[in-house]
């Protein structure tokens, strides 16, 4: 009689999987702080009910999509028979001139004349609900955390717009690519210093949206706007509590 080998499947505990997943969790949650003259000052914790959503790609695109629509004038326009104007009299008679039948010089088939089946005014509005609009941005800040591409400073000493300042404090914090600056409320001095830095853009944090999440890699949020983006990006159920 033949003997039967059996062999034993070791599968992982769920508890350390789960410890497991936890630990990478809190490891992006932990974003680089600076102070105001761009010195490392420990680490930031940035909140998870923001910077720890599963991503959603199929809503993060059709956000973004949403967006593009939105930003479209659908103001082209074109004239129609019955609006361009001229074209009263029979441009020349019916027969024996060897040339097509013409009723008029504002046909469509005429040098000068209407358009058919040409644009006219629309819009390309598209709706999307707040729960998804705001899924799309919770993904698209938790890539940016799991990525380490975002930073948080205490404040913004600038006195005086100061270009060179601004340039100064993006070379100390060690950033090599595009940046989104994250402020809490309107700064004239802080905008003026970094309008002129190719690669820097200054939005406010009620203001965050996905096409900027894109096409900024670095986030340089300021301390202040991590608890706004908090209270206008939180789940509903969140906000409720």
């Amino acid at each position: 009689m033949a003997e039967t080998k059996t062999t034993k499947t070791t599968t992982k505990p769920r508890a350390a999987t789960a410890t497991k997943k936890r630990a990478a969790e809190a490891d992006h949650l932990h974003a680089p702080f600076f102070d105001a003259s761009g010195e490392r000052n420990g680490e930031f914790e940035l909140p998870k009910h923001i910077f720890a959503e599963k991503p959603n790609m199929a809503v993060m695109h059709q956000a973004y999509l949403r967006q593009l629509a939105n930003a479209r004038q659908g103001t082209a326009s074109t004239k129609t028979r019955a609006t361009v104007t001229g074209g009263g009299a029979k441009p020349y008679r019916q027969k024996g001139t060897g040339r097509a039948r013409h009723g008029s010089i504002r046909e469509p088939s005429m040098k000068g004349g209407a358009v058919v089946f040409g644009p006219r005014p629309r819009s390309f509005n598209q709706k999307m609900p707040k729960q998804m609009r705001r899924l799309a941005l919770r993904s698209a800040l938790t890539i940016k955390a799991q990525d380490n591409q975002v930073r948080v400073i205490e404040a913004f000493g600038f006195e005086e717009p100061k270009t060179s300042q601004a340039k100064t404090l993006m070379d100390a914090i060690g950033f090599d690519d595009t940046t989104l600056v994250v402020l809490p409320a309107p700064n004239l001095v802080v905008s003026r210093s970094f309008e002129n830095l190719a690669g820097a853009k200054i939005i406010l944090a009620r203001n965050m949206n996905i096409k900027d999440l894109f096409t900024f890699k670095y986030l340089l949020i300021a301390k202040d706007s991590v608890e706004l983006l908090e209270e206008n990006f939180s789940k509903k159920e969140r906000l409720a509590k």
